[in-house]
């Protein structure tokens, strides 16, 4: 989707249309959630504090969000999805993978499905979407960030060489900031200098990625689309106006995160093994420890010792601290791994 929560409140919101508009709070430490493509005109993009946001753009509009009217626009979307192919992988609220390999309605051309889709989608909700479509989910992805909004952008086979050679590597799939980094000071800056680069420097630089990194320097990616794609682990988190510098208080606040976590967990009829406690130090380094258990639990005495533990063992006395975070991961959600051969009829 096309900055999916700000084109949501443009949408019902008349008087904000063309205007910059970012969705998130309004607090000294809020963050930007979402940005108009009015907004990112300015510089200004999602997870950006809020207060840069603001002078950026003098007149920006800020709006509350609401997860619940996105939750059901996404619900919205995804059924249309299914009228197609149910091999639907979510990746978010506002993205996901689709495999029309063998689809429902027996079209024949992938483009074809992918046009009717983006139609249907806005039939339906009055916002557009970005479409990629090509032979596997590294390059569908790629083609989905380009000509937005609302556009289409096809990979085909041949192209793929060509293609892949050509595009920064800052762009690739799976490859952030530090790693992009690092490639730069190696020499690597597009995928082409990429697949110049043998198994083993990349190996011996990039640990297990870099075999993902040699594959798909060549357009190579044989993951299937698993719409039985289960999340790994369940969080919650909260971000403080002013810094918050008493261990009673921290421990009084970790304890209430833990409640909502527990509450969380019993509401999805999930357990886990390993409970994870994370903080961050004003000058934003963060700090995240855990520790696994034999057995699957969602006790909420254990998790909350565990979670009280981890924190006093590790933190320095005279902490203080901008954000708590408690989660279980390394949950008890089972699945059955799909093995689908992706092809792209065109």
């Amino acid at each position: 989707m096309d900055a999916f929560f700000a084109s949501v409140e443009q949408r019902d919101h008349p008087e904000w249309r063309g205007k910059p508009l970012v969705v998130g709070g309004e607090g000294k430490r809020s963050v930007v959630a979402a940005a108009s493509y009015e907004a990112r005109a300015f510089g200004i993009h999602s997870a950006m504090p809020m207060a840069v946001a603001r002078k950026r753009c003098r007149d920006l509009i800020i709006a509350p969000h609401r997860f619940s009217e996105y939750k059901q626009i996404s619900k919205l979307i995804r059924g249309l999805f299914e009228e197609y192919t149910d091999l639907v992988e979510p990746l978010s609220l506002d993205e996901a993978f689709l495999d029309v390999t063998k689809n429902k309605q027996a079209k024949k051309s992938a483009i074809a499905i992918a046009r009717d889709i983006k139609r249907m989608i806005y039939g339906k909700t009055e916002l557009t979407c970005t479409a990629g479509v090509s032979v596997n989910k590294f390059l569908a992805k790629i083609a989905s960030g380009m000509n937005k909004p609302d556009g289409l952008t096809v990979i085909m086979p041949e192209e793929v060489e060509n293609f892949v050679a050509q595009i920064p590597i800052e762009k690739f799939y799976g490859i952030g900031k530090v790693t992009a980094d690092k490639m730069k000071a190696l020499g690597i800056f597009t995928g082409g200098d990429l697949r110049e680069r043998p198994l083993v420097f990349l190996t011996d630089n990039f640990g297990k990625a870099g075999k993902y990194f040699f594959d798909a320097s060549r357009g190579i990616d044989n993951r299937p689309v698993d719409p039985t794609r289960i999340r790994k682990s369940v969080s919650i988190e909260r971000t403080f106006e002013e810094d918050v510098t008493t261990i009673d208080k921290i421990k009084e606040i970790l304890i209430r995160l833990v409640k909502s976590l527990v509450e969380s967990l019993e509401r999805m009829d999930i357990r886990g093994r390993t409970v994870v406690v994370k903080w961050r130090y004003p000058d934003f380094r963060t700090v995240t420890r855990s520790r696994s258990f034999s057995n699957f639990t969602r006790d909420y005495d254990v998790i909350r010792q565990t979670t009280l533990d981890l924190f006093v063992a590790n933190a320095p006395e005279d902490i203080a601290v901008r954000l708590l975070g408690v989660g279980l991961s390394n949950l008890d959600t089972e699945f059955d791994e799909l093995q689908l051969e992706l092809t792209l009829d065109s």
